[in-house]
Protein backbone atom coordinates (compact mmCIF):
# COMPACT_ATOMS: atom_id res chain seq x y z
CA UNK A 1 0.00 0.00 0.00
CA UNK A 2 1.88 3.28 -0.97
CA UNK A 3 1.19 5.97 1.93
CA UNK A 4 1.36 9.73 2.40
CA UNK A 5 2.37 8.80 5.72
CA UNK A 6 3.31 6.24 7.92
CA UNK A 7 1.47 6.52 11.42
CA UNK A 8 2.72 4.01 14.08
CA UNK A 9 -0.37 2.60 16.18
CA UNK A 10 0.51 1.91 19.51
CA UNK A 11 -2.66 1.75 20.50
CA UNK A 12 -4.48 -2.66 21.15
CA UNK A 13 -8.27 -2.60 20.17
CA UNK A 14 -10.42 -4.59 21.80
CA UNK A 15 -12.12 -5.62 18.15
CA UNK A 16 -8.85 -6.85 16.59
CA UNK A 17 -7.94 -9.17 19.94
CA UNK A 18 -10.05 -12.31 18.65
CA UNK A 19 -10.92 -11.66 14.79
CA UNK A 20 -9.43 -13.27 12.11
CA UNK A 21 -8.98 -11.04 9.23
CA UNK A 22 -8.14 -11.64 5.75
CA UNK A 23 -6.20 -9.38 3.34
CA UNK A 24 -6.05 -10.18 -0.03
CA UNK A 25 -3.66 -8.19 -2.37
CA UNK A 26 -1.59 -8.86 -4.93
CA UNK A 27 1.25 -6.47 -3.88
CA UNK A 28 3.27 -8.52 -1.00
CA UNK A 29 4.28 -4.94 -0.06
CA UNK A 30 1.02 -3.53 0.62
CA UNK A 31 -0.33 -6.94 2.12
CA UNK A 32 2.73 -7.11 4.58
CA UNK A 33 2.11 -3.35 5.64
CA UNK A 34 -1.32 -3.82 6.20
CA UNK A 35 -0.54 -6.84 7.84
CA UNK A 36 1.87 -5.14 10.48
CA UNK A 37 -0.45 -2.16 10.79
CA UNK A 38 -3.36 -5.05 12.40
CA UNK A 39 -0.46 -6.52 14.16
CA UNK A 40 0.03 -3.38 15.94
CA UNK A 41 -3.43 -2.95 16.47
CA UNK A 42 -3.96 -6.43 18.44
CA UNK A 43 -4.80 -8.94 15.69
CA UNK A 44 -3.50 -12.13 16.25
CA UNK A 45 -5.28 -13.97 13.04
CA UNK A 46 -4.22 -12.54 9.26
CA UNK A 47 -4.48 -14.57 6.36
CA UNK A 48 -3.03 -13.08 3.40
CA UNK A 49 -3.93 -14.61 -0.32
CA UNK A 50 -2.34 -12.90 -3.32
CA UNK A 51 -4.67 -14.32 -5.82
CA UNK A 52 -8.59 -14.60 -6.38
CA UNK A 53 -8.43 -18.43 -6.38
CA UNK A 54 -6.89 -18.30 -2.63
CA UNK A 55 -8.67 -15.10 -1.64
CA UNK A 56 -11.64 -17.39 -2.40
CA UNK A 57 -10.54 -20.68 -0.95
CA UNK A 58 -9.30 -18.85 2.51
CA UNK A 59 -12.89 -17.58 2.17
CA UNK A 60 -14.64 -20.65 2.36
CA UNK A 61 -12.27 -22.44 4.48
CA UNK A 62 -11.88 -19.93 7.45
CA UNK A 63 -14.85 -17.76 7.74
CA UNK A 64 -12.79 -14.29 8.62
CA UNK A 65 -14.58 -11.74 10.60
CA UNK A 66 -13.42 -9.15 8.17
CA UNK A 67 -11.80 -9.08 4.26
CA UNK A 68 -9.87 -6.58 3.24
CA UNK A 69 -10.13 -6.38 -0.63
CA UNK A 70 -8.08 -5.07 -3.68
CA UNK A 71 -10.14 -3.95 -5.97
CA UNK A 72 -7.67 -4.97 -8.94
CA UNK A 73 -6.62 -8.22 -9.25
CA UNK A 74 -4.61 -10.64 -11.72
CA UNK A 75 -7.05 -12.12 -13.80
CA UNK A 76 -10.19 -11.20 -11.71
CA UNK A 77 -11.72 -8.30 -11.02
CA UNK A 78 -12.31 -7.85 -6.97
CA UNK A 79 -16.08 -7.39 -7.29
CA UNK A 80 -16.31 -10.64 -9.43
CA UNK A 81 -14.70 -12.24 -6.40
CA UNK A 82 -17.13 -10.30 -4.12
CA UNK A 83 -20.13 -11.49 -5.58
CA UNK A 84 -18.31 -15.25 -5.45
CA UNK A 85 -17.27 -15.02 -1.54
CA UNK A 86 -20.61 -13.58 -1.09
CA UNK A 87 -22.19 -17.11 -3.29
CA UNK A 88 -20.19 -19.43 -1.03
CA UNK A 89 -22.14 -19.75 2.13
CA UNK A 90 -25.59 -18.13 0.90
CA UNK A 91 -27.67 -17.89 4.22
CA UNK A 92 -24.10 -17.38 6.28
CA UNK A 93 -23.44 -14.55 8.02
CA UNK A 94 -21.17 -12.50 5.39
CA UNK A 95 -17.84 -11.13 6.69
CA UNK A 96 -17.95 -7.00 5.80
CA UNK A 97 -15.39 -5.72 2.57
CA UNK A 98 -13.06 -3.08 3.26
CA UNK A 99 -12.19 -2.28 -0.84
CA UNK A 100 -8.70 -0.83 -1.10
CA UNK A 101 -7.46 0.51 -4.57
CA UNK A 102 -5.67 2.73 -6.39
CA UNK A 103 -8.25 3.62 -8.81
CA UNK A 104 -9.56 7.10 -7.72
CA UNK A 105 -12.63 6.90 -10.37
CA UNK A 106 -16.32 7.81 -8.76
CA UNK A 107 -17.41 5.21 -11.57
CA UNK A 108 -15.22 2.57 -9.56
CA UNK A 109 -15.88 3.78 -5.92
CA UNK A 110 -19.92 4.09 -6.44
CA UNK A 111 -19.57 0.24 -8.43
CA UNK A 112 -18.22 -0.94 -4.97
CA UNK A 113 -20.41 0.63 -2.63
CA UNK A 114 -23.70 -0.35 -5.07
CA UNK A 115 -22.53 -3.78 -4.60
CA UNK A 116 -22.36 -4.46 -1.19
CA UNK A 117 -19.02 -3.61 -0.03
CA UNK A 118 -19.18 -2.05 3.78
CA UNK A 119 -16.24 0.86 2.87
CA UNK A 120 -13.58 2.07 0.93
CA UNK A 121 -10.40 3.18 0.84
CA UNK A 122 -7.85 4.89 -1.52
CA UNK A 123 -4.02 2.84 -1.29
CA UNK A 124 -2.75 6.45 -0.56
CA UNK A 125 -4.49 6.65 2.53
CA UNK A 126 -2.00 6.01 5.69
CA UNK A 127 -2.18 3.46 7.79
CA UNK A 128 -4.10 5.03 10.48
CA UNK A 129 -6.91 5.79 8.79
CA UNK A 130 -6.83 1.99 7.26
CA UNK A 131 -6.81 0.53 10.94
CA UNK A 132 -9.47 2.70 12.16
CA UNK A 133 -11.75 1.83 9.30
CA UNK A 134 -11.08 -1.74 9.80
CA UNK A 135 -11.83 -1.59 13.54
CA UNK A 136 -15.21 0.20 12.52
CA UNK A 137 -16.17 -2.55 10.40
CA UNK A 138 -15.25 -5.34 12.97
CA UNK A 139 -17.38 -3.44 15.74
CA UNK A 140 -20.43 -3.40 13.78
CA UNK A 141 -19.88 -6.59 12.40
CA UNK A 142 -19.49 -7.53 16.12
CA UNK A 143 -22.75 -5.74 16.85
CA UNK A 144 -24.62 -7.48 13.66
CA UNK A 145 -23.49 -10.91 15.34
CA UNK A 146 -24.67 -10.42 18.71
CA UNK A 147 -28.00 -9.13 16.83
CA UNK A 148 -28.31 -12.31 14.46
CA UNK A 149 -27.59 -14.37 18.53
CA UNK A 150 -30.05 -12.93 20.15
CA UNK A 151 -32.68 -12.84 17.26
CA UNK A 152 -31.76 -16.94 17.49
CA UNK A 153 -32.27 -17.03 20.71
CA UNK A 154 -35.93 -15.18 20.71
CA UNK A 155 -36.75 -17.92 17.94
CA UNK A 156 -35.57 -20.60 20.38
CA UNK A 157 -37.74 -18.98 22.73
CA UNK A 158 -40.86 -18.73 20.69
CA UNK A 159 -40.08 -21.84 19.20
CA UNK A 160 -40.28 -23.43 22.84
CA UNK A 161 -43.20 -21.30 24.15
CA UNK A 162 -44.82 -22.20 20.74
CA UNK A 163 -44.61 -26.12 21.40
CA UNK A 164 -45.30 -25.56 25.10
CA UNK A 165 -48.66 -23.94 24.15
CA UNK A 166 -49.24 -26.91 21.69
CA UNK A 167 -48.64 -30.03 24.45
CA UNK A 168 -51.22 -28.10 26.71
CA UNK A 169 -53.90 -27.46 24.35
CA UNK A 170 -53.51 -31.23 23.29
CA UNK A 171 -53.43 -32.20 27.10
CA UNK A 172 -56.76 -30.21 27.02
CA UNK A 173 -57.91 -31.77 24.31
CA UNK A 174 -57.20 -35.27 25.75
CA UNK A 175 -58.63 -34.60 28.65
CA UNK A 176 -61.95 -33.29 27.31
CA UNK A 177 -62.02 -36.54 25.31
CA UNK A 178 -61.45 -38.66 27.94
CA UNK A 179 -64.57 -37.32 29.66
CA UNK A 180 -66.44 -37.75 26.91
CA UNK A 181 -65.34 -41.34 25.81
CA UNK A 182 -65.33 -42.76 29.55
CA UNK A 183 -69.45 -41.34 29.53
CA UNK A 184 -69.21 -43.27 25.89
CA UNK A 185 -67.33 -46.68 27.64
CA UNK A 186 -65.15 -46.45 25.08
CA UNK A 187 -61.34 -45.57 25.46
CA UNK A 188 -59.06 -42.09 24.50
CA UNK A 189 -58.02 -44.72 21.93
CA UNK A 190 -60.72 -44.25 19.66
CA UNK A 191 -60.57 -40.73 18.97
CA UNK A 192 -56.65 -40.98 18.92
CA UNK A 193 -57.61 -43.87 16.20
CA UNK A 194 -59.99 -41.31 14.55
CA UNK A 195 -57.34 -38.20 14.26
CA UNK A 196 -54.76 -40.03 13.08
CA UNK A 197 -56.99 -41.44 10.52
CA UNK A 198 -58.74 -38.19 9.58
CA UNK A 199 -55.12 -36.60 9.42
CA UNK A 200 -53.96 -39.25 6.86
CA UNK A 201 -57.14 -39.02 4.61
CA UNK A 202 -56.61 -35.01 4.92
CA UNK A 203 -53.02 -35.49 3.54
CA UNK A 204 -54.83 -37.98 0.57
CA UNK A 205 -56.75 -35.23 -0.21
CA UNK A 206 -53.88 -33.36 -0.45
CA UNK A 207 -55.06 -30.66 2.12
CA UNK A 208 -52.28 -28.30 3.74
CA UNK A 209 -50.35 -29.36 6.26
CA UNK A 210 -51.50 -26.86 8.88
CA UNK A 211 -55.28 -27.98 8.45
CA UNK A 212 -53.87 -31.83 8.37
CA UNK A 213 -52.17 -31.38 11.86
CA UNK A 214 -55.60 -29.13 13.07
CA UNK A 215 -57.90 -32.17 12.06
CA UNK A 216 -55.81 -34.81 13.82
CA UNK A 217 -56.28 -32.73 17.32
CA UNK A 218 -59.67 -31.27 16.41
CA UNK A 219 -61.15 -34.44 15.85
CA UNK A 220 -60.43 -35.53 19.83
CA UNK A 221 -63.90 -33.79 20.16
CA UNK A 222 -66.24 -35.41 17.79
CA UNK A 223 -68.02 -36.81 20.53
CA UNK A 224 -67.69 -34.33 23.10
CA UNK A 225 -71.37 -33.82 23.32
CA UNK A 226 -72.07 -37.00 24.83
CA UNK A 227 -70.79 -35.73 28.25
CA UNK A 228 -74.70 -33.82 28.14
CA UNK A 229 -76.38 -37.21 27.60
CA UNK A 230 -77.93 -38.74 30.67
CA UNK A 231 -76.81 -41.56 31.75
CA UNK A 232 -79.99 -43.42 31.63
CA UNK A 233 -79.83 -43.09 27.89
CA UNK A 234 -76.10 -43.93 27.46
CA UNK A 235 -75.71 -46.83 28.91
CA UNK A 236 -78.98 -48.51 28.22
CA UNK A 237 -77.85 -51.97 27.51
CA UNK A 238 -81.56 -52.51 25.49
CA UNK A 239 -82.66 -51.29 22.49
CA UNK A 240 -83.57 -47.05 22.54
CA UNK A 241 -87.23 -45.42 22.47
CA UNK A 242 -87.37 -43.15 19.83
CA UNK A 243 -87.36 -40.23 22.26
CA UNK A 244 -84.39 -42.21 23.85
CA UNK A 245 -82.72 -41.87 20.67
CA UNK A 246 -83.92 -38.35 19.86
CA UNK A 247 -81.90 -37.12 23.13
CA UNK A 248 -78.89 -39.20 21.74
CA UNK A 249 -79.12 -37.04 18.46
CA UNK A 250 -78.77 -33.75 20.54
CA UNK A 251 -75.19 -34.99 21.13
CA UNK A 252 -73.54 -33.42 17.97
CA UNK A 253 -75.39 -29.74 19.11
CA UNK A 254 -74.49 -30.02 22.98
CA UNK A 255 -70.83 -30.58 21.72
CA UNK A 256 -71.01 -27.73 19.42
CA UNK A 257 -72.61 -25.12 22.39
CA UNK A 258 -69.51 -26.17 24.70
CA UNK A 259 -67.09 -24.92 22.00
CA UNK A 260 -68.86 -21.95 21.17
CA UNK A 261 -67.05 -18.85 21.10
CA UNK A 262 -63.50 -20.44 20.98
CA UNK A 263 -61.05 -18.24 19.13
CA UNK A 264 -58.23 -20.88 18.48
CA UNK A 265 -58.71 -22.59 14.87
CA UNK A 266 -58.43 -26.09 16.40
CA UNK A 267 -61.29 -25.81 18.84
CA UNK A 268 -63.17 -23.48 15.76
CA UNK A 269 -62.62 -26.78 13.75
CA UNK A 270 -63.64 -29.14 16.63
CA UNK A 271 -66.41 -26.87 17.11
CA UNK A 272 -67.44 -27.86 13.22
CA UNK A 273 -66.80 -31.68 13.42
CA UNK A 274 -69.15 -31.83 17.04
CA UNK A 275 -72.00 -30.55 15.19
CA UNK A 276 -72.01 -32.34 11.72
CA UNK A 277 -69.99 -35.18 11.82
CA UNK A 278 -73.86 -36.98 11.55
CA UNK A 279 -74.88 -35.07 8.97
CA UNK A 280 -75.21 -37.40 5.74
CA UNK A 281 -73.90 -36.26 2.24
CA UNK A 282 -77.57 -36.87 0.46
CA UNK A 283 -79.04 -34.52 3.40
CA UNK A 284 -80.71 -37.05 5.77
CA UNK A 285 -78.29 -36.60 8.55
CA UNK A 286 -78.89 -34.54 11.86
CA UNK A 287 -78.89 -32.47 13.37
CA UNK A 288 -79.27 -29.48 10.24
CA UNK A 289 -79.71 -32.56 7.74
CA UNK A 290 -76.99 -29.95 5.54
CA UNK A 291 -76.45 -31.81 2.68
CA UNK A 292 -73.47 -32.12 0.29
CA UNK A 293 -70.85 -29.47 0.47
CA UNK A 294 -73.27 -27.99 3.03
CA UNK A 295 -71.14 -30.07 5.45
CA UNK A 296 -67.64 -28.84 6.50
CA UNK A 297 -64.99 -30.83 5.14
CA UNK A 298 -63.87 -31.54 8.14
CA UNK A 299 -67.25 -33.19 9.27
CA UNK A 300 -66.95 -34.96 6.46
CA UNK A 301 -63.91 -36.94 6.75
CA UNK A 302 -64.43 -37.61 10.58
CA UNK A 303 -67.86 -39.29 9.49
CA UNK A 304 -65.51 -41.28 7.83
CA UNK A 305 -62.67 -42.03 9.68
CA UNK A 306 -65.78 -42.72 12.56
CA UNK A 307 -67.49 -45.22 10.85
CA UNK A 308 -64.46 -46.74 10.06
CA UNK A 309 -62.57 -46.99 13.26
CA UNK A 310 -66.40 -47.82 14.94
CA UNK A 311 -66.57 -50.51 12.60
CA UNK A 312 -62.98 -52.08 12.82
CA UNK A 313 -63.44 -52.22 16.89
CA UNK A 314 -64.75 -53.99 19.38
CA UNK A 315 -67.67 -52.25 21.50
CA UNK A 316 -69.69 -53.17 24.56
CA UNK A 317 -72.99 -53.73 21.61
CA UNK A 318 -71.12 -55.46 18.79
CA UNK A 319 -67.94 -57.40 17.96
CA UNK A 320 -65.07 -56.21 15.98
CA UNK A 321 -65.37 -56.77 11.66
CA UNK A 322 -62.48 -56.90 9.72
CA UNK A 323 -61.28 -54.02 7.06
CA UNK A 324 -62.70 -55.62 4.14
CA UNK A 325 -66.14 -55.50 6.24
CA UNK A 326 -65.20 -51.73 6.67
CA UNK A 327 -64.63 -50.95 3.53
CA UNK A 328 -67.21 -52.76 1.75
CA UNK A 329 -69.90 -51.07 4.62
CA UNK A 330 -68.38 -47.51 3.47
CA UNK A 331 -68.18 -47.75 -0.13
CA UNK A 332 -71.99 -49.05 -0.32
CA UNK A 333 -73.08 -45.81 1.57
CA UNK A 334 -70.26 -43.66 -0.83
CA UNK A 335 -72.28 -40.49 -2.41
CA UNK A 336 -75.70 -41.33 0.49
CA UNK A 337 -74.24 -40.82 3.66
CA UNK A 338 -70.54 -40.10 2.77
CA UNK A 339 -68.64 -37.44 0.25
CA UNK A 340 -67.53 -40.33 -2.40
CA UNK A 341 -63.91 -38.05 -2.45
CA UNK A 342 -63.24 -38.93 0.92
CA UNK A 343 -64.24 -42.26 0.62
CA UNK A 344 -62.06 -42.25 -2.42
CA UNK A 345 -59.30 -40.79 -0.11
CA UNK A 346 -60.05 -43.67 2.44
CA UNK A 347 -59.29 -46.52 0.38
CA UNK A 348 -56.05 -44.61 -0.39
CA UNK A 349 -54.61 -44.76 2.83
CA UNK A 350 -51.99 -47.21 2.85
CA UNK A 351 -52.92 -49.81 5.75
CA UNK A 352 -56.47 -50.05 3.82
CA UNK A 353 -54.88 -49.88 -0.28
CA UNK A 354 -52.74 -52.89 0.94
CA UNK A 355 -56.41 -54.67 1.81
CA UNK A 356 -57.89 -53.49 -0.92
CA UNK A 357 -54.76 -54.55 -3.14
CA UNK A 358 -55.02 -57.94 -2.00
CA UNK A 359 -58.69 -58.46 -2.85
Amino acid sequence: MSVARRVEQPVTWPEFVHARILLIDDDPDSACLMARALRRAGCHEILTAGTAADGLRLHLEQSPDLVVLDLNLPGEDGLKLMAQMRGDSPGVHSAPILMVTSDASDKSKLSALEQGVADFLMKSSDTTEFVLRARNLLHLNGLKRQIDRHRELLEETVRIRTSELHDARQEVLERLAIAAEYRDGATLEHTRRVGRLSARIAEILDLEPEYVSTIQDAALLHDLGKIGIPDAILFKPGELTSAEFEKVRKHPEIGARILDGCTEPVMQMARDIALTHHERWDGAGYPKKLHGPEIPLSGRIVAVADAFDAITHERPYKPAHSIVEAIDAIASESGKQFDPNVVAALLHVPEVAAVVNVR
